[in-house]
């Protein structure tokens, strides 16, 4: 059976007022928590209801609630009621494709740079996470340029920035289409490269960059980190490129028994982060030794021999 989507906007919108505070209105999103801290994201419809197997929550009894409300359903199950935040939208957001998890999101952001006015453009939007980060980063004056090849995904990434915004943002541009033929933006403040094959686009990137300005990828393996990096210092646009993941790890806590929670946010993907060379430049000479062996007769990376022998 298809699943049903929630109604949503197509109108334009403001990304710096689409947050909303006081009681629930009509086409707010409501966070439901129960007591075991599951939480159900909905938007109110008036005449609806929110049905679960413990029992329904009619929409028209959290209109006019307060934040942070409790109501009881049906069944006399109790729900916490909020307004939920981008972190748990994303968590609870209708997936095409993986999604970009907030603590590797929020790290984009903050190697990019970005705040309000800048210009960023992101390749692969899969379900529209990094996505909403991004407008909420750079605001109305900024611009975000989005690339999905696969329309599919760029439908579900539409429906989720327009259900968490109310409305399509006016400083996005979403474009289906890889971004190495459709990129025709110059003097951005960052590019963000979530795909496949990343340094297919560094030279696509590079262009459309200010002298300064940030890359950031983000890649699953090793083996794409390698390779991308590798290819950054080739092509001699770059500082050196920068590589990290993040690790986040909660804590169980009650009374004297405060210790680290068994299931932590491991491993996402990789993040690395270059800034754009003014043209001509040069970077210095690299004083570090790579370890022993680190371009060996077993390197068959870019810049390897295998590599300029490759047809």
């Amino acid at each position: 059976m298809a699943r049903a989507h929630a109604p949503f906007s197509t109108e334009p919108v403001s990304v710096t007022n689409s947050a909303r505070s006081g009681p629930f209105i009509a086409g707010d999103l409501v966070q439901l928590t129960d007591p075991k801290g599951r939480m159900h994201t909905i938007t109110l419809v008036p005449g609806k209801s929110f049905h679960s197997h413990r029992g329904a929550i009619e929409h028209d009894e959290l209109i006019g609630l307060a934040q942070g409300s409790v109501i009881s359903n049906s069944g006399s199950t109790e729900y916490l009621a909020l307004r939920p935040l981008l972190d748990d939208f994303v968590l609870s957001m209708p997936r095409g494709a993986a999604v970009i998890y907030p603590k590797d999101s929020a790290r984009i952001i903050g190697l990019a740079g970005l705040g309000p006015g800048m210009s960023v453009a992101e390749a692969g939007v899969g379900s529209g996470a990094l996505t909403c980060s991004l407008l909420r980063a750079v605001g109305d004056s900024g611009q975000v340029h989005s690339f999905e090849r696969r329309a599919d995904f760029a439908e579900v990434a539409t429906r989720n920035v327009a259900t968490w915004f109310g409305g399509l943002p006016t400083c996005w541009r979403l474009t289906v289409g890889d971004l190495e033929d459709n990129l025709n933006v110059t003097g951005l403040d960052a590019v963000v490269l979530d795909m496949l094959a990343p340094w297919d686009c560094l030279p696509m990137a590079a262009a459309a960059l200010e002298p300064g300005g940030v890359l950031v990828g983000y890649v699953a393996t090793a083996t794409q980190l390698s390779k991308l990096v590798e290819t950054m210092r080739l092509a001699g646009d770059w500082t050196e490129p920068r590589a990290e993941e993040s690790l986040v790890r909660t804590w169980h806590l009650d009374g004297l028994s405060v210790r680290p929670d068994h299931r932590m946010s491991g491993h996402t993907g990789f993040l690395v982060a270059a800034r754009r060379l003014a043209p001509g430049a040069l970077m210095p000479f690299r004083r570090r030794r790579p370890a022993p062996g680190a371009y060996g007769s077993d390197y068959t990376g870019p810049g390897s021999t295998s590599d300029h022998d490759a047809p």
